[in-house]
């Protein structure tokens, strides 16, 4: 967050929302890298701050021969890594400062994999399209409407195909981003869903971050004609040790942070 902004919460639409993110995603993009990219890999799939790897979990699937898409894929590692499984993959981002640093680490990782700028919200790719749709923290929080987000992977997986994601894990809402002692106390409702707002001085959003509850991302995902198959909620492994903003091994082995839903479309 910039010295300079200011933090409320507040409503912000669809529209609003994805201003904000695909700003600040375009600025942050190379620091992000910078900051996170020793502990993402370049071509490797973690699902979340705990550290816990697509090869660990196996929550995917069979991967190899699959059509699959990236939503929020940032610099696309989560992509690379499913490509080298042997599938064909798109990897998506709503910000153009995050698709450069994929397309700058295409240059000299393999395997490259191709990049397409769009808004999760409206992607443009055919009905069924995809038998694999995947997002590690991409996406999903930052967007407004993901109900509709639901709707729209869903139209673009085809039928038997799965769809998983991870996000933060709901709980955190209710506890403040701090991962000391300060972090352990309950300040505000679960249930309030007002959305977190970064603005700057002239009171413009430049960050937005949406949150939902256990209960509404069920009922998103069925409303989509999806099925829920797992509900993962990662443990925090002893052999992590860092902190990555209020997710850290003190609170990790207290509450949950992270969510990993795994979902299918009925054949």
């Amino acid at each position: 967050m910039s010295e300079f902004a200011q933090v409320s919460r507040r409503d912000a639409g669809v529209e609003e929302t994805a201003a904000a993110n695909r700003s600040w995603w375009d600025a942050e993009a190379g620091e992000y890298y910078a900051e996170h990219g020793a502990f993402l890999g370049d071509a490797a799939f973690v699902w979340g701050p705990e550290g816990w790897q697509e090869p660990e979990l196996g929550l995917l699937g069979e991967v190899a021969g699959r059509r699959a898409l990236e939503i929020g894929a940032g610099a696309g590692q989560c992509s690379r890594w499913v490509a080298g499984q042997g599938a064909e993959v798109v990897a998506t981002d709503l910000s153009g400062g995050m698709v450069r640093q994929g397309l700058d680490l295409n240059a000299r990782v393999t395997p490259p994999v191709p990049f397409v700028q769009c808004d999760a919200l409206a992607l443009p790719f055919g009905d069924a399209a995809f038998d694999l749709v995947f997002t590690a923290y991409g996406a999903v929080p930052f967007i407004a409407d993901t109900a509709r987000l639901m709707r729209e992977v869903a139209r673009v997986l085809g039928p038997g195909g799965r769809f998983v994601f991870s996000t933060t894990h709901p709980f955190r809402w209710a506890l403040p981003d701090d991962p000391g002692p300060g972090g352990l106390t309950v300040g505000q409702s679960y249930f309030d869903r007002t959305p977190y707002v970064e603005t700057d001085p002239d009171g413009e959003a430049t960050y937005v971050e949406h949150h939902r509850t256990v209960g509404d991302r069920v009922r998103e995902l069925v409303a989509a004609g999806l099925v829920l198959v797992d509900l993962v909620e990662p443990e925090w492994p002893a052999r992590n040790s860092a902190s990555w903003g209020g997710w850290s091994p003190l609170r990790g082995h207290l509450v949950p942070g992270t969510a990993i839903f795994v979902c299918e479309k009925p054949r």
